[in-house]
């Protein structure tokens, strides 16, 4: 059916799952669940045929490298700053310590359960799932639009996007034991991973670097949708030659996509907007591909149900949360409610998948049965995890509402005026209420207000209300911030 009405059968998936991803917002779960669980549905019992774990591993490579490039452009380096070395701690050590808590819980548990694993093996499952996912992060958190106290927004993003190169160098290195007699060279695995962190930091930066030139360098404005697709052989062409260096990939294209999101660059808002598209697009494929190709009579088999289950469990409520403690713990700034949020907000997702499938494609014995047992907590994360994000930070008092944008603008890189959005308060109007009575920096103007649905442009003597909304544009936008911190309004948004 799927090779002869290929685009039909695709189409339909797609808009089940878009149809799927609007019901997880108003039911407050994650739409990459649904996007799962739509794809297990039309692969039950065959009904959409689809077995080729290498495409499936294929599909999952290219969504992971765009997902990771778009993150980092969209995440502000003056945001992560203060929270670049905890998140690094979380991405490295946290990665570790939770795939070592984790192989030696599996070891200790399989026999009780009648399977007999090996040492290399349990370490190998473990390591699979020891990453959060950074698809998951990202769509839940910026979906939900609630702000985070304590930069922990920031800190999750860093954590999610670059720990998936420590766990893959884990699996990598593990897969090469086990196909290989299950040796285990402790200094080899720990030169592979030197290298290739070190391959993947520097590559990143260089290609994100030499990204930025081009883009600013070459000259299509003719036809400006070009940028796109040279940004996105760019972002193709950074996660190949470092691997094919011996690099890490994943990392060299997240740092790559955080130099290109934080310097200047021609079109960086249409280019934003064509990634994020192009993002959930990749995310639905990848979430379709993974939820067909997994047999759901396996998955509910007694041994990877109950090793699931308990994994799932143990890694919620115990691994996750002592590899944070221990992890955070030089970071005094973090208060014990930030630790616990950061460790109940531990998701996996596709990843741990595109993992597994690693390791059913190099051969490794028995991998059939760790993609299984992967899949189950994959599972048990979202509904557990995903479906509680904002729930969690409402019970611990971490959360607070971000006020909406009321005016919808697109500034074009090449004006330095910056564009914030204002809302009047009554320490504003003390002096008058009209807009000349307001004392705003020199070189700032009003432009346009928003009063009860309503659009207007405004003049000196325009009377102006507690509440309504204001777009200033400023040649010193430092300056303005100053003055309207001083007016009691800390809520100020850029455009």
């Amino acid at each position: 059916m799927l090779n002869e009405n290929f685009l039909l059968v695709g189409a339909l998936l797609l808009f089940v799952a878009v149809l799927a991803g609007k019901a997880a917002y108003r039911l407050g779960a994650p739409a990459l669940l649904l996007f799962l669980g739509v794809g297990m549905l039309f692969g039950y019992n065959n009904f959409v045929h689809f077995d080729s774990t290498e495409f499936a591993e294929f599909i999952g490579m290219i969504a992971l490298c765009i997902i990771l490039y778009s993150g980092g452009m969209d995440t502000k380096f003056s945001e992560i700053r203060p929270v670049l070395a905890p998140g690094v701690v979380m991405a490295t050590l946290g990665v570790m310590l939770t795939a070592l808590i984790v192989a030696g819980f599996i070891y200790a548990v399989a026999p009780f359960l009648g399977i007999e694993l090996t040492l290399p093996f349990a370490m190998l499952l473990s390591a699979t799932m020891s990453s959060t996912d950074s698809a998951s992060v990202f769509s839940i958190l910026r979906t939900k639009k609630q702000g985070l106290k304590e930069n922990l927004r920031p800190l999750l993003e860093l954590e999610s996007g670059s720990n998936d190169p420590m766990a893959y160098i884990l699996v990598v290195v593990l897969t090469g034991i086990l196909t290989d007699g299950g040796d285990i060279n402790i200094w080899g695995a720990l030169g592979t991973f030197l290298v290739q962190m070190l391959l993947g930091a520097g590559f990143g930066y260089g290609f994100g670097r030499i990204t930025v030139w081009i883009l600013n360098k070459i000259n299509i404005r003719s036809n400006a949708s070009l940028y796109s697709v040279l940004l996105l052989a760019c972002a193709f062409f950074t996660f190949s030659l470092t691997t094919l260096a011996y690099g890490n990939g994943y990392l060299a294209i997240y740092i790559a996509g955080l130099v290109v999101g934080n310097l200047k660059i021609p079109h960086r808002n249409m280019l934003r907007t064509f990634f994020d598209s192009f993002t959930w697009l990749l995310q639905i494929v990848m979430f379709l591909v993974l939820g067909l190709i997994v047999d759901v009579h396996e998955l509910l088999s007694y041994d990877v149900l109950f090793m699931g289950i308990g994994i799932g469990a143990f890694m919620i409520f115990v691994a996750r949360p002592i590899a944070t403690l221990i992890s955070m713990s030089p970071f005094r700034s973090f208060s014990t409610k930030a630790r616990l949020y950061v460790s109940w907000v531990g998701l996996r997702g596709a990843v741990p998948i595109i993992f597994a499938l690693y390791t059913v494609t190099h051969g490794v014995e028995n991998s059939e049965y760790l993609f299984n047992v992967v899949f189950l907590v994959t599972i048990i994360s979202l509904v557990l995890q995903g479906t509680t994000v904002s729930g969690m930070a409402n019970w611990l008092k971490l959360s607070f509402m971000e006020r909406e944008q009321t005016f919808k603008l697109t500034v074009p890189d090449h004006i330095r005026s910056e564009f914030s959005e204002i809302e009047v308060n009554n320490a504003m109007l003390k002096g008058g209420k009209t807009l000349k009575d307001i004392r705003l920096p020199g070189h700032t103007l009003v432009v346009m207000v928003h009063r009860a649905g309503n659009y207007f442009v405004p003049k000196g003597d325009t009377e102006l209300n507690k509440g309504d909304k204001l777009l200033v544009v400023s040649d010193n936008n430092d300056e303005l911030v100053n003055k309207v911190r001083e007016m009691g309004i800390e809520d100020i948004i850029k455009m």
